[in-house]
């Protein structure tokens, strides 16, 4: 009797992991590509293109699409569909994996720049404002994806296709340096989720400092507009997101490390593996959450994706307080040049 419903336990969480990635993670792979592909059109407007802050926000969209249609497009074909096909080739086997390290380091590496950013923008000192700028992210990330691509070689060096069965076999680590992978990304992960609480935290402080200052003495020290403002807090809400989501993964890598000379029936081991999968797909999930952080907390993103929509049913969107401010200060700088171009030209001697 105890067999059978181990049996029935073991058949349910495997059928489980399968719901889990054939249907569900492909409806976040499909909204993450749109919605990623959306936020890059959306970010390559001329109201955001200066903004340094929106430049590592592109560069980590591009980058989360790269992983939505690598890794994650795997996870569904492997757990989803039963098909394996980094089991067929070497080549494609180490491709594989060595992308999918690479893409795991890469966009939290650029979230941490654009921490970095925002807390430069964010100080009082006019000094320290002027390193936020688009040189200093272009070399930073330039920097940062050459280290990670020089690290993650090992990946191509030791990942292979293993005989474990007669006739069965599998893409993997050996078994030996299975070990040192997962410690090395455990520590990569709190590496950083700790940087990015760090930033976050200073970078609060700093805005509470702009906040407090005097409303007569705000023009001298602001250096941030209501913009910034919004993309600071988007900023935070994709920080918080792939922390939450590390940390999941971070205990489940802790917990294995730790019981893992311990003897597991076939029902603990088949338990072991969903929470491993179920806490895979959580953290892949969270590569499909930019567009719908950008939505809720930006007001800016929101009207500017309004504003397409509307473009596209040829309806009048009414222009917001901020948009009508602009454009009165653009039509007074072009009456005020017009006036000095008149007044030159009369005064011109004949």
């Amino acid at each position: 009797m105890n067999v059978s419903h181990d049996y029935h336990q073991i058949t349910n969480l495997n059928n489980g992991v399968m719901v889990m990635n054939k249907y569900v993670l492909v409806i976040f792979w499909i909204l993450g590509n749109i919605g990623n592909i959306f936020s890059i059109f959306i970010f390559t407007k001329k109201s955001w293109k200066k903004n340094v802050c929106v430049f590592y926000f592109k560069v980590c969209l591009v980058l989360n699409i790269c992983y939505l249609n690598s890794t994650i497009l795997g996870a569904i074909t492997n757990f989803g569909f039963n098909i394996y096909l980094q089991n067929s080739s070497v080549i494609l086997c180490k491709l594989l994996y060595y992308t999918s390290f690479l893409l795991t380091t890469l966009p939290p590496s650029v979230l941490i720049l654009a921490s970095i950013d925002r807390l430069l923008i964010s100080s009082r000192n006019i000094d320290t404002r002027l390193y936020s700028s688009k040189r200093l992210a272009y070399f930073s990330i330039s920097t940062c994806t050459i280290f990670w691509i020089i690290f993650n070689c090992h990946v191509l060096i030791k990942i292979d296709i293993y005989e474990i069965y007669p006739s069965y076999f599998i893409c993997s680590f050996p078994q030996s340096y299975d070990d040192f992978v997962t410690y090395s990304l455990g520590t990569i992960n709190v590496f950083f989720c700790s940087l990015m609480i760090i930033l976050c935290i200073f970078a609060c402080k700093n805005v509470q400092n702009i906040q407090s200052v005097q409303c007569r003495k705000r023009h001298e020290v602001r250096s941030m507009t209501k913009k910034d403002f919004q993309l600071l807090r988007c900023l935070f809400g994709q920080d918080i997101i792939f922390i939450t989501f590390s940390m999941l993964v971070i205990i489940f890598y802790i917990f294995e490390a730790i019981t893992k000379d311990k003897q597991w029936t076939l029902l603990q081991l088949t338990i072991l593996n969903f929470v491993d999968r179920y806490v895979t797909f959580l953290f892949n999930i969270s590569y499909s959450t930019n567009f719908f952080v950008f939505m809720i907390i930006s007001k800016a993103f929101r009207h500017e994706l309004k504003h397409i929509i509307c473009k596209c049913f040829n309806i009048h969107l009414q222009p917001t307080r901020d948009e009508e401010h602009h454009r009165h200060e653009h039509i007074d700088r072009n009456n005020v040049g017009l006036n000095v171009v008149i007044v030159s030209t009369i005064e011109l001697p004949k």
